[in-house]
């Protein structure tokens, strides 16, 4: 699974791909996560608060770090 956060590198942006990748080992889904962190790509994306996570092309979260319960959805 493809997952994309944007975000510029803070530290709640870091904590999102940590949680995003904890919660996957856990249930033991396969998972590429990149990151983007340029402001034009971030605004082309649609993104208005970051950190925002898509899969699939559709943001799925944005702002602050989404919840374990919230990423294991995703990752279902």
């Amino acid at each position: 699974m493809e997952i994309t956060v944007f975000g510029r590198g803070c530290a709640t942006c870091n904590n999102t791909i940590q949680r995003i990748e904890a919660e996957a080992k856990s249930l033991g889904v396969p998972v590429d996560v990149s990151k983007v962190s340029d402001d034009v790509e971030i605004i082309k994306a649609g993104v208005m608060t970051t950190p925002a996570v898509m899969i699939g092309g559709k943001i799925v979260h944005a702002g602050g770090i989404p919840s374990a319960e919230a990423v294991r959805g995703w990752l279902k």
